[in-house]
C-alpha cells in the first residue's frame, strides 16, 4: 500500500518550478560526482607515479633514457613534461641566433621548468571550479525550492481561509525535501574540493622538488637531494 504522503505524492503535487529545481540539483549532483571520481582516480595515478616511477627515473643510465621511460609511464603527463622541457632547454645551441641562446643556460632551464609547473597547476585545477560552484550554490538552489514550497502552502491557506494539514502538508513537504536535496548535493562537493585542494598542494610540492632536482642535475651534474 502506497504512503499517502510519500515522495511520489510530493513530486506529483509539485509544479514546473519545483520539478525544474529538482532536475537542476540532479544535474549538479551528477556533474560533481563525475569530477569526484575522475579527480580521485587522476590524483591516485599521479601519486603512484611519484612513488614508483620517479625512483626508476633517477636509476636510468642517462637523462634521455630516463625521460623516455617517464614519458611512457606517466599517464597523467605531469612529471614527464618537466623532464622534456628541461632537456630541451639544456640542449639549446649557444651559437644560434635565437633569443634562448642569449640567455644563461641555468636561467633558461629555470624559466622552462617554471612555465611547465604553471601548466601542470592549471591541469590539476580542472573540475575544481565546478566543485566549488556546486558546493556554494546548491544550498541556495535548494533554498529557492524551499521558499517556493512555502509560497504554495501560503496560497493554499489563503484559498481555504483556514489552516488544514492536508492542504499545507504537500507544499511544506516539498520545501523540506528541497532543503535536504540542496544539502545532499553541496556537502559531498565541498568535502571533495577540500580533499582535492590538499592533494594538489602535495603534488605541486612533488613537482617543485622534481624540478629542482632536474635543474641541479643539468647545471651541476648532481641532485640537490643527494648532497
Amino acid at each position: 500500500m502506497d504512503q499517502p504522503l510519500g515522495l511520489m505524492h510530493f513530486w506529483e503535487s509539485g509544479d514546473a518550478v519545483t520539478h525544474a529545481v529538482a532536475y537542476l540539483l540532479l544535474l549538479m549532483s551528477i556533474a560533481s560526482w563525475y569530477w569526484i571520481f575522475m579527480k580521485s582516480f587522476n590524483l591516485w595515478q599521479v601519486r603512484r607515479t611519484a612513488l614508483t616511477v620517479l625512483p626508476q627515473f633517477w636509476g636510468a643510465p642517462s637523462l634521455e633514457a630516463a625521460a623516455t621511460h617517464l614519458t611512457a609511464a606517466d599517464r597523467e603527463q605531469l612529471f614527464a613534461p618537466l623532464a622534456t622541457v628541461a632537456l630541451q632547454a639544456a640542449q639549446v645551441p649557444q651559437e644560434s641566433d635565437s633569443l634562448n641562446a642569449k640567455v644563461d643556460p641555468s636561467d633558461l632551464i629555470t624559466r622552462s621548468l617554471r612555465q611547465q609547473i604553471s601548466r601542470a597547476a592549471a591541469q590539476l585545477e580542472s573540475g575544481m571550479t565546478l566543485l566549488a560552484s556546486v558546493g556554494s550554490t546548491a544550498p541556495f538552489v535548494g533554498l529557492f525550492g524551499t521558499v517556493w514550497g512555502i509560497y504554495h502552502a501560503l496560497l493554499n491557506i489563503a484559498g481555504t481561509g483556514q489552516i488544514a494539514i492536508d492542504k499545507v502538508a504537500g507544499p511544506v513537504g516539498e520545501a523540506l525535501i528541497m532543503t535536504a536535496l540542496g544539502l545532499a548535493v553541496a556537502i559531498p562537493a565541498v568535502l571533495a574540493y577540500n580533499a582535492f585542494a590538499r592533494g594538489q598542494r602535495l603534488i605541486l610540492a612533488e613537482l617543485d622538488g622534481f624540478a629542482h632536482d632536474l635543474h641541479a642535475t643539468l647545471t651541476t651534474g648532481s641532485r640537490v637531494s643527494q648532497k
